[in-house]
């Protein structure tokens, strides 16, 4: 049931002013005609955008007037260090492939650190319209001023879980061997949403997400997110992701351990 909006929380509110300050330059250069893409290099075709960078340094020009101690991490510009325990993890456009093809599964994250992984994290997807929030009050869609509860599902067979996944070709050979054998039990699997799997998870759309080669600033809001939602995000030992590299979120804690251990088996 939609609940009226409310964000007691300071630092939540410094989170909402991020979004919106970096959607007001996602959104001029989504679906135009032309944009131009760079390619960062590196194994694969790896995008950057004029709207990445305006993004990112409109969310950095808001931190410098509203919490100038804390420091940045984020995916365009150097990491700025910080007085204040506190971090702000941002990546601007998580799914530039997307966003450069027209399709509506990027969006914007941001989470805060305290230094031991992320206590509040956003999904924002401005052109739809939803944002998706993770923190201590638990997690919530809002959307055309009202915000949704969000609750992972129940899932305890492999055999009835539905995955995702960024790419098919996850990661080095045997990770892609090790995502297979969770793949291959599974009944679906599908590919090529980005930061908005995350999202469908906490929704209970879904109950697995399984990725590679993650940055601290691909997962950190993520985990925000999913974790309040009430379902579970590791690395493929089953300890912490937040620092990025191998991630497995699930919604429903029994299909965590049986994913988990046939990755560990196949590594």
């Amino acid at each position: 049931m939609a609940q009226h909006l409310s964000d007691p929380d300071p630092l939540l509110d410094i989170a909402h002013r991020l979004a919106e300050a970096a959607a007001r330059h996602t959104l001029a250069h989504f679906r135009t005609p032309h944009l131009l893409a760079e390619d960062k290099g590196g194994a694969s075709f790896d995008p950057v955008t004029a709207a990445d960078r305006a993004a990112e340094a409109a969310m950095r020009a808001v931190l410098a007037e509203m919490r100038p101690d804390d420091g940045i991490m984020g995916e365009e510009t150097a990491d700025l260090p910080g007085t204040s325990g506190l971090t702000w993890v941002l990546d601007p456009i998580d799914g530039t492939r997307a966003y450069i093809s027209g399709l509506p599964v990027w969006g914007t994250l941001i989470a805060l650190d305290r230094g031991a992984g992320p206590v509040l994290g956003l999904i924002d997807q401005p052109f739809t319209g939803e944002r998706f929030v993770g923190s201590a009050g638990g997690a919530v869609l809002r959307r055309g001023g009202a915000a949704t509860p969000l609750h992972t599902r129940a899932c305890a067979e492999l055999g009835q879980a539905t995955l995702f996944s960024t790419f098919p070709e996850i990661g080095s050979a045997a990770e892609r061997a090790a995502f297979q054998a969770v793949s291959s039990r599974c009944r679906l699997t599908r590919y090529g949403t980005d930061c908005y799997a995350y999202a469908l998870l906490a929704m209970g759309q879904i109950d697995l997400v399984i990725e590679a080669g993650l940055n601290a600033y691909d997962i950190q809001a993520p985990i925000a997110l999913v974790e309040a939602a009430g379902g579970i995000v590791t690395d493929w030992s089953g300890g912490p992701a937040h620092a990025g590299g191998r991630a497995i979120a699930a919604g429903d804690g029994a299909v965590h351990r049986v994913a988990l251990e046939i990755l560990r088996a196949h590594l």
